[in-house]
């Protein structure tokens, strides 16, 4: 083979594997995104949103704290005496009244020797207005007359005595409230040390909680705040009544105490609340929603509604609730604020309000 003609065989494999690579590389065009018609310009650039007329309201300064439920009043009662439980008159977990009689040990010797000394009680009364008679007659020294006073006097210290043993062998309700489980059975030989049940009382209830010290000047008595309780949602409304007289040294903390009116008896001593509490109230001011504030470069804004478009305006603002945010300058009542979309929203931007609050 000449040299010609391996020059020639070289030429045709090398013009061969271009066109094999002009063809792999080519890009190809996709028919069906070609003939897409391009999207309206007008459909980019408007924005549904919603949005919220301002009007004056009232809102608070608040901070969260937890605390806990309390009885208003509690006590584990038990007799003032021993003896053997004869009677027991409640029912566990019912309501009774202050002065209900709950339980009885046995007063048997107590009510015999009150019976002996009632007996003896109008021999001595017989005893002493003879002597008064005969005293005025003068037939009686004046030192008959006043040993016989004595002795009725005697006679009837003996009789309340007597009187007051028995009632200490009687178990009376304190005060209005729940009766608990009993501890007792009857027939049980008591004594002052022995717990016979648990009497709560239950309305209204106190709520005890800790504030940090830097609230202690901030808190009076007579404040209202709102709470929650686990399971259930709806807030519910509370007075502080009572201050400590100091911070603990430990904790660094305030203690306060609340009242609850808990006539409903839905809420249980024990229970785990989750407390809002207000330090200071501003009314007849504007707030927005805090999803409506847009911070850039250390500037606050918000962007109103008017004539169908996104105008950004300059805010300053003040306090800061759960969900809303105070705002002193840059809006007037009557403003539609935008309170979605806020992130795409630009200067001039044509919007479409879906809903106004």
């Amino acid at each position: 083979m000449n040299k010609f003609i391996k020059w020639g065989i070289v030429a045709i494999i090398v013009a061969g594997l271009a066109v094999m690579g002009i063809r792999t590389f080519t890009p190809k065009v996709n028919e069906e995104i070609k003939e897409m018609p391009a999207a309206k310009g007008k459909q980019s650039r408007d924005l549904n949103v919603k949005a919220v007329v301002l009007s004056s309201t009232t809102i608070s300064d608040e901070f969260f704290v937890s605390g806990s439920i309390i009885p208003d009043e509690e006590v584990d009662l038990s007799f003032e005496t021993s003896g053997k439980i004869t009677d027991i008159f409640f029912k566990e977990g019912t309501r009774v009244s202050k002065g209900d009689l709950l339980a009885k040990i046995n007063d048997a010797p107590l009510q015999a020797e009150l019976n002996k000394l009632k007996a003896q009680l109008k021999l001595y009364t017989d005893r002493m207005y003879r002597q008064n008679a005969l005293l005025e007659k003068e037939a009686v020294s004046q030192e008959a007359f006043q040993e016989a006073e004595t002795n009725l006097a005697t006679l009837q210290a003996e009789i309340d005595k007597v009187t007051a043993n028995i009632e200490q062998t009687e178990l009376r309700a304190p005060f209005d409230g729940i009766i608990g489980l009993r501890q007792v059975s009857q027939g049980t030989y008591a004594s002052p040390t022995t717990t016979i049940a648990r009497l709560t009382k239950t309305n209204p209830l106190k709520i005890d909680f800790a504030v940090p010290e830097r609230y202690a000047g901030t808190l009076k008595s007579g404040t209202n705040f709102t709470f929650t309780v686990e399971g259930d949602l709806d807030e519910k409304k509370a007075k502080i009544y009572a201050l400590d007289s100091h911070v603990n040294s430990d904790t660094r903390t305030f203690s306060v105490r609340a009242l609850y009116d808990n006539s409903d008896g839905r809420l249980y001593p024990g229970r785990y609340v989750s407390i809002a509490l207000p330090t200071q109230t501003f009314e007849e001011t504007l707030a927005v929603p805090s999803q409506a504030i847009i911070s850039e470069m250390g500037i606050d804004k918000v962007f109103l509604y008017k004539s169908g478009k996104a105008v950004p305006v300059e805010i300053k603002k003040g306090v800061r609730t759960e969900s809303l945010v105070q705002v002193l300058e840059g809006i007037t009542p009557g403003d539609t604020v935008i309170t979605t979309g806020t992130m795409q929203l630009r200067t001039g931007q044509k919007v479409i309000l879906d809903s106004v609050n």
